[in-house]
């Protein structure tokens, strides 16, 4: 049995207009137009703590306050699944495979989101870090998972979009898939064994991968 960890944003599920619109409203919020005006697309999937020192924040706890209210309250719901994956995940998971949500999202978050968009079935479990930021960093993430399932990194594939899945699966010497449909560039998917552009072509190229 193999096993396929999978990101959400950007890989499972656009959530650009809640996560951006979310955003937006915690720095206006928080007098910050200049950023609530920009393009905030580059913040969805790292750890936010990571793109608030960039944004050169001393204390982001008020802008992060915002944003989760404003999130939770209906951000998380401003998504949309992408075309072909519901039909992916249900040939994967036919096939044998087990599959695991490896977001950046609090898992809090995440777990609400993939029950309301359907996606929940289709995991064996769930991860994503704590409210608190234990397990921000998604390598961290995707050892606890290894060590919590019983999975090994050889008879697994990691699946995402930007650089901190390829990154994470590197560092657990994980073979990574990037998805050109999401937020990533190809700086991005530097170190990734495959790349796909529809969700269609998962199955295949997952199988493929985990034969070898």
């Amino acid at each position: 049995m193999s096993a396929v960890f999978l990101d959400l944003d950007g890989t499972l599920m656009n959530s650009r207009p809640g996560i951006t619109r979310s955003l937006a409203h915690a720095f206006a919020l928080n007098g910050m137009d200049h950023h609530a005006t920009s393009d905030l697309t580059w913040m969805i999937g790292p750890p936010f703590v990571d793109s608030f020192t960039k944004l050169g924040i001393a204390d982001p706890t008020p802008i992060l306050a915002a944003y989760r209210d404003h999130y939770t309250a209906s951000g998380m719901y401003d998504a949309e699944v992408y075309d072909g994956v519901i039909p992916a995940l249900k040939a994967m998971r036919d096939a044998g495979l087990r599959l695991y949500l490896m977001t950046a999202k609090p898992h809090a978050y995440a777990t609400v989101i993939t029950a309301h968009f359907g996606l929940a079935p289709f995991m064996t479990a769930e991860f994503g870090p704590e409210l608190d930021g234990t397990r921000n960093w998604k390598g961290d993430l995707l050892a606890y998972a290894l060590e919590q399932t019983g999975e090994t990194a050889g008879a697994s594939v990691m699946v995402g979009d930007r650089h901190h899945d390829m990154g994470a699966a590197a560092e657990v010497g994980m073979p990574a898939i990037a998805v050109r449909w999401g937020y990533g560039t190809p700086e991005d998917w530097v170190g990734a064994a495959a790349f796909i552009d529809h969700a269609s072509e998962l199955p295949d190229i997952a199988a493929r991968l985990l034969a070898r």
